[in-house]
């Protein structure tokens, strides 16, 4: 049986489950081999803080016989909580980076055409969390000797939900030029060209894009 285990379950994770739970929903069902984290009325949802590729499996199985709401979590408002060596909070600051909805796509590039299922659907969670650092020399080079330990929910602060290729173009920014490039699509949501070539992957596979050649500055996109 597919699990991640309640003694393993990470407080995100833990805290978001208990966010959506409603009144007699099954919590951590079993059900053909895998374990649900929320069961409602034939309406299964699952949360996933990260690693889409890893429910593949989970919904190749059950996708066509179960409606499927994936549930995933960016972090609108960060928190910064680093811990001393003991365990104590010694600081606590709020970090410049603000999620988008668009960054569900990092983790959709694993399967961006399950959006044209009619069972899937997709929604982002834009919370506001405590990222808790704790010092470790050796593994914390890159955050100056911390690592982190775990994301906390502070608030769900708006969800979007995604159950279309079409929903996909929800997540653009207003004033691209047509066509457009990734990097225009990086410029319009402020983040790196990376993430706007995932998201336009995903929209081009979902079919909710499509292309219209290539010139110098790469692919080129065309709104419908």
């Amino acid at each position: 049986m597919t699990t991640i285990g309640s003694l393993n379950e990470k407080p995100l994770h833990a805290a978001l489950k208990e966010w959506y739970r409603c009144e007699g929903d099954q919590v951590e069902a079993p059900l053909e081999g895998f374990v649900v984290d929320l069961v409602r009325d034939g309406l299964l949802v699952e949360i996933q803080t990260r690693g889409f590729s890893a429910l593949r499996r989970k919904f190749d199985r059950l996708l066509d016989a179960y409606s499927i709401r994936l549930v995933h979590p960016v972090a609108a408002v960060k928190w910064i909580v680093k811990l001393d060596e003991g365990g104590r909070q010694v600081s606590r600051r709020r970090s410049p980076k603000q999620g988008i909805a668009a960054d569900v796509c990092a983790e959709l590039v694993s399967f961006p055409s399950l959006l044209s299922h009619p069972n899937f659907a997709l929604e982002v969670a834009l919370v506001e969390e405590d990222e808790v650092r704790r010092p470790d020399a050796g593994r914390g080079w890159r955050r100056g000797g911390y690592i982190i330990e775990e994301r906390r929910l502070v608030d769900v602060v708006e969800t979007v939900e995604l159950v279309s290729p079409e929903d996909l173009l929800g997540l653009l920014p207003q004033g691209l030029p047509d066509p457009f490039t990734t990097s225009d699509l990086a410029a319009g949501l402020g983040r790196s060209r990376h993430l706007a070539q995932e998201v336009a992957y995903c929209l081009r596979e979902s079919g909710a894009l499509a292309t219209a050649g290539r010139d110098k500055r790469g692919m080129l996109y065309r709104l419908p």
